[in-house]
């Protein structure tokens, strides 16, 4: 429907017409030589007049054609992306290399229900390799270290994680998973930030399904106690 002010122009619009095709009419018809043409005045100009109407009634109220946005075809559409796999041999962090054991990480992530999986890990991830979304919508990120047992994952690697994990990444849960384990000062670090760290015991134990996953664990799985030769040597380590 028009706006009030419109219909108001189209009605005067359309008197002057009908006034310009009475007129045109007549004047046709004063033109034409007497005995010419024997057309009754009356009923001419009538029947140009009502035709005349009806064009401008058509013309007038006919309803405005409204630009119509036309939904994208369902074959553009971004495809969903695919949860990583779960099978047994997605699950072996041994027999990957730190590449392969993000995706590991990843397949956990998905068979205890996360939705949104991710690997991102690369050039420029800024810290993060797994993003995930729990059942409940709790962002999940994760750092994965593939480290051998004797190279633990030091307060360095824990402060660059926790520098970025919660205010670029916005994390509600942040993650550490090693296969090996964490020096004192690191875990004490990832304590106060909050950040859970997954050791190699606490891994396999998550993986053979004899632990909840971190995210479902409270305080999430902490780092295995180290022992008493590993502390003594930890002391004063910052990597």
């Amino acid at each position: 429907m028009g706006r009030p002010g419109s219909l108001g122009r189209d009605a005067v619009l359309a008197i002057g017409l009908i006034g310009t095709g009475i007129g045109g009419v007549a004047a046709f018809l004063k033109a034409v030589p007497e005995g010419g043409l024997q057309l009754p005045v009356a009923p001419v100009a009538a029947l140009a007049v009502l035709l005349l109407g009806i064009l401008l009634a058509k013309w007038g109220f006919a309803p405005v054609r409204r630009r119509v946005r036309i939904p994208r075809p369902a074959r553009y559409a971004a495809p969903p992306a695919e949860l990583p796999e779960v099978g047994s041999e997605a699950l072996d962090h041994a027999a990957v290399d730190a590449d392969g054991f993000e995706h590991t990480v990843a397949a956990l992530c998905a068979r205890d229900g996360c939705g949104a999986v991710e690997v991102v890990g690369g050039a420029g991830d800024l810290g993060a390799d797994v993003l995930a979304t729990t059942a409940d919508g709790r962002r999940v990120v994760i750092q994965c270290k593939h480290y051998a047992e004797d190279n633990r994952v030091g307060s360095q690697d824990l402060q660059r994680f926790g520098g970025t994990c919660f205010v670029v990444h916005e994390a509600d849960v942040a993650v550490v998973v090693t296969t090996s384990s964490f020096t004192q000062p690191a875990a004490e670090y990832a304590e106060t930030c909050g950040i859970i760290c997954v050791d190699g015991e606490a891994l396999a134990a998550w993986t053979e399904q004899q632990a909840p996953a971190p995210w479902e664990s409270g305080g999430g799985v902490s780092a295995s106690a180290p022992s008493a030769s590993a502390s003594l040597s930890a002391r004063g380590e910052l990597s």
